[in-house]
């Protein structure tokens, strides 16, 4: 199997569509020799900042020498991007290997008359075995979706077991209440084990309390009245922390928005908590340099300047009025551009409720994956909140649309979707 086999057949069992439940995992792995049941995980969870945080934590390990697995989703890119270690996106050779090798292993369960494993769950199986091969001393664990039966939850036990924010999202997956919700993400939670949870709203915070209470965990809020924002700029945002007696004055992060700050404060908690306990030997120096050396791309990420040309993967109501305060608080621009496309099972009309009426122009466009909806019917939705709009579907059109639309003191916004602004990415980066 080569590289371009592998990726075929990955994505090929996407027909199988998304199936939450743990039994498929662990009889995969079980096949595999349970490759998860020798790594060291910090398991992520929550609406929004996951990937962030989980990118924050892993860098800061990192700069403190050790070897770090990164487990996420989606990729933005290519797909080697969703597992890495130590930065770097898992080689061509070693995807197509470990594929044949799970590949096998699935081929015995269907002869067994079990049921295919999900595209997620073999993508999950993959990137237990390259990390146990490789012999990495953390994995940071980015769950999929929800938590409870997420294909990630199939590890035994975590060192953390981190939620960040929690919201309303995939509420016909999940529950239609934040309680319900916050059940999901609160499955990630081991016996006894040691929870780092982002302060949420009260009723998210009581199912929290609850579960940490039932499983007979340790739980510790990110103390984020102890987070003093220095300055927050489009270039980055400098704060001072605080954590138990540890102040830590004077930190650095590339991110963009006052909302990473939360992200970065989360990640600092945990490794400080994690510090405390003696699981990692980690100095204040390798945290600095972590935290400021981390990038996350298609987050608030800057393309370009002259317009400024700005992606951001906010996809779900939450993550919208994250980016809305972050334009409105940081940037400064004579008009705002807004590219956009929204995947047809989001929570469409308040999303661009939210977010259209500020863009003084507007393209809509569609993402390249059938969830998306289409571009008519978005646009007649933004319609009631901005008339000022043009349609394209093709993504790449629209692009040169929203640069022929801009002067270079405007701003360019596309976002919506994670879906959208990977391609975006592409095509941007390729025009330079």
């Amino acid at each position: 199997m080569n590289y371009r086999e592998a990726i075929e057949y990955i994505h090929g069992t996407k027909k199988f569509g998304s199936k939450l439940g743990l039994d498929n995992i662990r009889e995969l792995l079980g096949l595999l020799g349970n490759p998860h049941n020798d790594l060291k995980f910090i398991h992520v969870a929550g609406t929004n900042g996951k990937g962030s945080t989980s990118s924050f934590i892993a860098n800061i390990l990192v700069e403190g020498g050790y070897k770090v697995g990164l487990f996420t989703s989606p990729y933005l890119e290519v797909f080697n991007e969703r597992m890495r270690i130590n930065n770097q996106d898992i080689d061509d050779d070693s995807l197509a290997k470990i594929t044949l090798k799970v590949k096998e292993k699935v081929d015995v369960m269907l002869a067994k008359g079990m049921t295919h494993p999900t595209e997620f769950e073999i993508v999950t199986a993959i990137a237990m075995q390259y990390y146990k091969e490789e012999n990495v001393d953390f994995v940071v664990l980015e769950v999929g979706l929800g938590g409870r039966f997420d294909s990630t939850n199939v590890i035994e036990s975590s060192l953390a077991s981190v939620i960040t924010t929690i919201s309303m999202d995939h509420t016909d997956i999940l529950g239609d209440t934040i309680g319900k919700i916050a059940y999901e993400k609160a499955g990630i939670i081991k016996d006894n084990g040691f929870i780092i949870s982002y302060p949420q709203d009260k009723e998210a915070q009581e199912v929290i309390i609850k579960v940490a209470e039932e499983k007979n965990a340790k739980l510790a809020f990110v103390p984020i009245v102890n987070l003093e924002i220095i300055e927050a700029t489009e270039f980055g945002s400098k704060f001072s922390f605080e954590y138990k007696n540890i102040k830590m004055p004077d930190l650095e992060i590339q991110l963009i928005g006052t909302h990473q700050l939360q992200n970065a404060a989360t990640a600092l908690t945990t490794i400080l908590a994690l510090r405390e306990e003696g699981y990692m030997s980690i100095t204040d120096e390798a945290i600095r340099k972590g935290l400021k050396g981390t990038k996350w791309s298609g987050r608030l990420e800057v393309l370009r300047r002259n317009p400024t040309f700005l992606i951001d993967g906010a996809h779900n109501i939450q993550g919208i009025q994250a980016l809305k305060k972050t334009l409105k608080d940081i940037f400064s621009y004579d008009r705002l551009i807004l590219g956009v496309a929204i995947l047809a099972d989001k929570d469409v009309d308040h999303m661009i409720e939210e977010l259209v009426p500020i863009a003084d122009k507007v393209v809509v466009t569609e993402a390249n994956i059938f969830r998306a909806m289409k571009a008519d019917d978005l646009a007649a939705k933004i319609k009631k909140y901005n008339g000022n709009i043009i349609i394209e579907s093709n993504i790449e059109k629209a692009v040169q649309i929203a640069f022929e639309q801009a002067t270079e003191k405007d701003l360019i916004v596309f976002s919506g979707s994670l879906y959208l602004i990977g391609d975006v990415r592409t095509i941007v980066n390729k025009m330079q």
